[in-house]
């Protein structure tokens, strides 16, 4: 589907109204502006008891106007996808922004993105009663897994998105951005003692992916698997350790303790460690960071960002060296960078900020058994679950879901309730060894700033930090 035709169809706007509802919006004296419109359906069912808890479909639409003057910006937006309604809208923006000003005709130019990374048959269009064929699959693997599965939740989220952007430097353009993720939460029981796994994914994939790949099979096998691991958990040690993170998800680790540092907003303003540090050293020689929105299917990816702007792959940090900051176009300007097609939105409703995409840490040459074998004693961390950061400082505290103790090189008992502490810089120069075992985690990510939320993807490969600290009860 052409994301601009289905705008122009089914809401009857046309090109000329958009170029006047951009004069408009720079009437007070704006130097740009820009028009995002969104068009969404939401679907959901969800499993738990044994029953279907819930089974919606949503559909969300509107039109958010930008002005931007110098570093202030006014941001106004409508629910209603009507050219009446976009025009007040644009008005209050530009009273928001104002500078003193007048009309100025705005000519756009269609264009299409340069990348095409998830062309799929929209699972919206799939039946509810074969997503519920799905979570009930899911619900009965899990439990035949052990009988010490006491409950089971499964729950598969679509949604399927069209997006346009106008902007006031001629750029019309358009996306159909589908997105879909399965989850399932397992509680075991073992004599009252409760313990929970959970595994999940998803991305920009048809049906096809959940029946043949990342199937309600594997899902509740590995979310049983976790629970079951964990009631046979020790108490985590406390103290300074080595520590191994495991491939995947505890990329997340990375995405928060550094990725958000490196977000151009943070540094524009002074308030991120890394602040001024383009050029120097900030990790280990062994890491290389880049976010990558141009993977194809990922969750986090974006053939255009939430400005109109292609996405791309950003070398963030190479072998150790800082080499720039994730962008949008109002830091980008402002900080006289490049574009980095960075800037997205939860929704209409929202201003664009600079946003990771997939962040991850490249590939190094460590076998990762190698890696194991040479702690003699230290934590081997598998999965994460919550955690906090501050940006400023790079000060971070993260709990380890699934974690293993290691002793004399070898991987032995699970632990529970293990929390790593530690500074988001100081972490990357204490990496001392980096696995050629790079994975993406299985598309989980959801990213949260500002009180928005956007689909991430992350990844990481086996790595080794040389000195960290583990908070535990022992």
């Amino acid at each position: 589907m052409n994301p601009v035709e289905f705008f122009f169809n089914k809401f009857g706007i046309t090109v000329s109204q958009i170029e006047r509802l951009l004069a408009e919006a720079l009437s007070k004296g704006g130097d740009y502006a820009d028009l995002y419109f969104e068009y969404r359906i939401n679907n959901s069912v969800s499993l738990e008891e044994q029953l279907v808890k819930s089974a919606s479909k949503s559909v969300s639409q509107g039109v958010g106007v930008r002005v931007n003057v110098g570093e202030k910006t006014g941001y106004a937006y409508t629910d209603e996808i009507d050219y009446d309604a976009i025009r007040r809208a644009a008005n209050v923006a530009a009273h928001i922004a104002r500078r003193g000003g007048a009309l100025r005709p705005i000519a756009v130019a269609t264009a299409k993105p340069s990348r095409d990374l998830y062309s799929v048959a929209p699972i919206s269009e799939v039946s509810v009663e074969r997503k519920i064929e799905l979570v009930k699959e899911a619900d009965a693997v899990a439990r035949s897994f052990d009988r010490r599965i006491r409950e089971v939740q499964a729950n598969f989220l679509d949604e399927y998105k069209l997006i346009m952007i106008a902007t006031s430097e001629g750029r019309l353009v358009g996306d159909v951005q589908p997105l879909a993720r399965f989850g399932v939460v397992c509680i075991a029981d073992a004599d009252g003692q409760l313990q929970i796994g959970r595994a999940g994914g998803g991305g920009r994939y048809s049906i096809d992916y959940f029946l043949n790949t990342l199937t309600p099979r594997k899902l509740a096998e590995e979310a049983a698997r976790q629970a079951i691991v964990n009631l046979d958990a020790v108490e985590a040690p406390a103290g300074t350790m080595e520590v191994v993170l495991g491939p995947g998800w505890p990329g997340i680790l990375l995405h928060e303790a550094v990725g958000h540092g490196l977000e151009a907003d943070f540094n524009r303003k002074q308030t991120s460690a890394f602040s001024n540090l383009v050029g120097q050293q900030v990790a280990s020689e062994l890491c290389t960071v880049v976010d990558d929105g141009t993977l194809p299917n990922r969750r986090g990816s974006i053939n255009i960002d939430d400005e109109g702007n292609d996405s791309s792959s950003t070398v963030l940090i190479e072998s150790g060296i800082l080499r720039g900051y994730i962008n949008d176009r109002l830091n980008a300007g402002l900080m006289k960078a490049a574009l980095t097609g960075n800037g997205r939105r939860e929704s209409y409703r929202h201003m664009p900020l600079p946003r990771m995409t997939n962040t991850y840490m490249l590939a190094g040459q460590d076998d990762p058994q190698d890696i194991l074998r040479s702690v003699k004693r230290g934590l081997y961390a598998v999965q994460f679950g919550g955690g906090q950061v501050d940006i400023t400082s790079g000060k971070f505290v993260f709990t380890a879901s699934e974690a293993y103790l290691i002793e004399d090189g070898k991987v032995t008992a699970p632990v529970r309730d293990a929390t790593l502490i530690g500074n988001g810089p100081d972490v990357l120069k204490k990496v001392v060894a980096v696995g050629y075992d790079l994975q993406l985690d299985q598309g989980v990510g959801v990213c949260g700033k500002d009180g928005q939320s956007v689909p991430v993807g992350v990844g990481l490969p086996t790595i080794k930090i040389s000195e960290l600290t583990v908070g535990g009860t022992k």
